[in-house]
């Protein structure tokens, strides 16, 4: 077979096997579609199908198409990551800058506090840090990704619970984009290169004067160019972010992140983000799947990951918990806004591979992570459904 139809092969097993597993197995409840592509990725990973099938495995996932798999899921990443940037609400978040800031404080400084302390026991083994990483940057780096909420996950999360655009759902949405904004500041603080200072001073002043210039020039233009010219802003931050040593990926959050989402027709970036997913993204977790690692053992991956899942839960919930304390909501408000702040998945797998790019971690540690990622996405709407049942008035409690 030629490489161009064993490619094809490939893309037919990433889009057909997912699908099969969430409509048969009908996981839609604890495990939506999204959730399944990323558990595939891994069962179709070296450290599982290619231990099984490993002739299989070398065959279909032959370098030439691991290449070409990977510019498929590079531009699709870039895209998702874009979208997620421009979907941030900091004004409204502004408006209620003291509620605000004490829940996304919290809710994201205590799973740091929690998985930085799990990273540190973890560094009296070998096999975990990275080769090029220091202590502090894999201890801050693994802390960061037991913090992060995916915002756009949390958004397809709430939007299946009908609430992303009941009160709840708003308040919600301001506390995961207050952390977004910290949890790519910390990630382009692990990544500062000292050697390369003077380029990534050079590429943030170039981004702030091009910044400025482009908002201005976006608000004269029509709709419909407005969505080439943010394509092409997209790109040519991702570049200049990769050329500086930060990553394409932070490029790519920043392009979004300087967008304001009411330049652009809620209902055609929704359809984006819903076409992103279903078309791009699908390859992006089959070539995560293919970074995992069990080298170590899989005991020690799942000791680890679910030390990590522990620090996390337990980090998000207590933090919400303080947040709830002080701001005296109403009882049980702080348990279901906790959980799903806890929704990992996308932008933490996304986290732990510009980590593992850079060697910061290691793949034993990006495959406990991964579990992580996984375990407490999908532990998400089965804990959160009966809850909002129980709860409905909190709902539409505006703060």
């Amino acid at each position: 077979m030629t490489t161009t139809e064993i490619y094809l092969v490939a893309m037919a097993i990433i889009f057909t096997l997912p699908y099969l597993i969430w409509r048969v197995g009908k996981t839609d409840y604890y495990a939506p579609l999204v959730v399944v592509q990323i558990i595939a990725g891994v069962l179709l990973g070296p450290g599982i199908l290619g231990k099984v099938f490993p002739d299989y495995y070398q065959f279909v996932f032959s370098a030439p198409v691991i290449q070409s798999l990977n510019g498929v899921a590079w531009w699709g990443v870039m895209l998702f990551v874009w979208i997620a940037g421009i979907e941030l609400d900091l004004k409204k978040a502004w408006e209620h800058r003291r509620e605000s800031g004490i829940t996304a404080g919290l809710a994201l400084g205590t799973p740091l506090l929690f998985g930085s302390l799990v990273a540190i026991g973890m560094l009296g083994y070998a096999g975990w840090i990275g080769p090029k990483a220091t202590q502090w940057q894999f201890v801050l780096g693994v802390g960061m990704a037991c913090a992060v909420t995916a915002l756009p996950i949390l958004i397809l999360l709430m939007e299946k619970m009908a609430i992303l655009r009941e009160p709840i759902g708003q308040r919600i949405l301001r506390y995961a984009s207050i952390d977004d904004i910290a949890i790519w500041g910390v990630l382009a603080l692990i990544l500062m290169d000292w050697q390369r200072v003077g380029k990534q001073v050079a590429f943030l002043a170039a981004f702030a004067v091009c910044s400025y210039l482009l908002r201005k020039l976006m608000r004269a233009l029509a709709e419909k160019d407005r969505w080439y010219v943010a394509l092409v802003w997209l790109i040519v931050c991702s570049l200049g972010a990769d050329w500086c040593g930060l990553h394409f990926m932070v490029g790519a959050f920043i392009a979004g992140a300087v967008l304001d989402s009411d330049w652009f027709n809620q209902e055609h970036m929704d359809m984006l983000r819903h076409n992103v997913l279903l078309v791009l993204m699908p390859v992006f977790f089959l070539s995560t799947g293919l970074r995992t690692n069990w080298t170590l053992g899989g005991q020690a991956v799942f000791v680890a990951a679910a030390a990590l899942l522990a620090a996390s839960v337990a980090g998000k919930l207590l933090g919400v918990h303080w947040a709830g304390k002080i701001l005296n909501w109403a009882p049980g408000e702080s348990s279901i806004i906790g959980w799903l702040l806890q929704t990992k998945a996308l932008i933490m797998i996304i986290f732990a591979n510009i980590l593992l790019d850079k060697a910061v971690i290691t793949s034993e540690t990006f495959t406990a992570l991964l579990l992580m990622a996984i375990a407490s996405t999908m532990l998400t709407v089965p804990v959160v459904s009966p809850k909002l049942l129980r709860m409905k008035a909190l709902i539409y409690r505006a703060k």
